[in-house]
């Protein structure tokens, strides 16, 4: 987990993006290599920071070129802006926002902290999928691209423009990030499959997976836990910063973890992997809302009655007319044990996930036997307490029940399915090249 005293370096973070009410000053938060120990850019042993200067193209795999389709690689050897520098005590809280000091070094700053709170979950150290060919990790910015990728030896991230015509940057949403270090812990931990195995679901629990990585680990600040106590009183149903990923404004989110998808939404057929995504994504919520009450009735915080009227309405729409009231009243008495239970759900969930995921296969991968691990993992953490909760939830959403159809469109560039985040120099096509800056020069990109 992340340091939380003085054996760590400071960083300041925002634990959602900062045009968010709530959200306008960062966090300070310690990460896990000791102070004085994080050099330049910010950069350490696994990954360095990095803000490129003419840099106009993309790492990955590109179709056109004056030698057909060729693979761009880090590292990126050009010019760069001033890297972020470590105070006197090695720190780098001193960083102001606006800055591309400060960029670099949230960016980094938070995919070393989702890194340190999912090896701790997994209780030992998580590497890189492309280890045996990069080590450490590029993190690069680059305000051109409309998009967040890591794939291999980087990650690379660009930002989005609102329909107002302003500019935020991806390097300072932490959902972002940290669902995009989600990929790159699936592809370490899980594997990819070979292409003949390749089931529409694996590229639906990788889009969840991340979606989770990243949800969970922003309940590591208190400054998320708080908001979302003092917003829903503990009703977490309710539209809140939890179960909105990726916000890229007020009204704006790119998922919701809080859906009503079922898997047999998709038996025609699916287009877009976040999509197929959405009822595991969904189960898994559900599942983390129902241990949250089990640990609230642990507590005698709330009732048997409350708990069984809360499953009975979930998915009406009179649930949060019906149910707030309770909360509120709940809530009110005792606001610490709300919290308590709250952080206790969170360390389940994430052990939960981390163990289910490291015995995964991901050839022929489907959602029934992500809801069948999870289950063999409850056996052996608690004897099986919450079997019937995982079930029930994987049952309500179809999984087990219904199978998607085939993908009716080819994959776009969002995709994860065998696309520039996945591909490795030595299963390139025949005429693809791998290069770094030569290369770049050469052709003129």
């Amino acid at each position: 987990m992340p340091q939380r005293g003085g054996s760590g370096t400071k960083f300041r973070l925002f634990p959602q993006p900062p045009f968010l009410e709530g959200f306008r000053e960062p966090e300070t938060v310690y990460v896990s290599p000791p102070a004085g120990t994080v050099g330049p850019g910010p950069s350490d042993d696994r990954m360095y920071a990095v803000y490129p200067v003419g840099k106009t193209l993309h790492y990955g795999l590109h179709q056109s070129g004056s030698d057909g389709p060729f693979l761009y690689l880090p590292p990126w050897e050009g010019e760069a802006l001033r890297p972020a520098i470590p105070d006197e005590n090695g720190d780098f809280d001193h960083l102001e926002p606006g800055t591309p000091q400060f960029e670099a070094a949230h960016l980094y700053g938070t995919v070393r902290f989702t890194l340190d709170v999912w090896e701790g979950y997994f209780d030992r150290r998580i590497g890189w999928h492309f280890g045996d060919g990069y080590d450490p990790m590029e993190l690069a910015l680059l305000p051109g691209l409309d998009n967040a990728l890591v794939g291999y030896g980087f990650m690379e991230v660009g930002g989005h423009t609102t329909e107002s015509g302003e500019y935020r940057p991806f390097s300072l949403n932490f959902d972002v990030i940290a669902h995009e270090l989600g990929h790159a812990i699936i592809y370490r931990e899980v594997g990819i499959p070979a292409p003949e195995a390749a089931q529409g679901e694996y590229f639906g629990f990788h889009e969840s997976a991340a979606d989770l990585v990243a949800l969970i680990t922003s309940l590591h600040f208190n400054s998320v836990i708080d908001h979302v106590l003092e917003r829903t009183r503990g009703n977490l149903y309710t539209l809140n910063k939890l179960n909105r990923m990726a916000e890229l404004s007020e009204h704006e989110q790119i998922r919701l973890a809080a859906n009503d998808y079922r898997l047999s939404d998709f038996v025609r057929g699916w287009d877009d992997e976040h999509d197929l995504a959405q009822p595991l994504t969904g189960a898994m919520f559900d599942i983390f809302v129902d241990i949250f009450h089990e640990q609230l009735l642990d507590r005698g915080l709330i009732t048997p009655e409350v708990e069984d009227l809360s499953d009975q309405l979930e998915g009406r729409p009179e649930y949060e007319e019906v149910m707030q009231s309770f909360f509120d009243e709940a809530f009110a008495r005792d606001p610490g044990g709300f919290k308590d239970a709250l952080l206790e759900a969170r360390d389940f969930l994430g052990t939960y996930l981390a163990d289910t995921w490291s015995l995964l296969d991901p050839d022929f991968l489907r959602y029934t036997e992500v809801g069948a691990t999870l289950e063999l993992v409850d056996r052996e953490i608690t004897g099986g307490r919450y079997r019937r909760l995982i079930r029930g939830n994987m049952r309500m959403r179809d999984i087990g029940i219904a199978v998607p159809g085939p993908r009716l469109s080819p994959p776009g560039p969002e995709s994860h399915s065998f696309s520039v985040r996945t591909i490795v120099p030595e299963f390139q096509p025949d005429s693809a090249t791998p290069f770094g800056r030569d290369k770049q020069a050469a052709t003129g990109w």
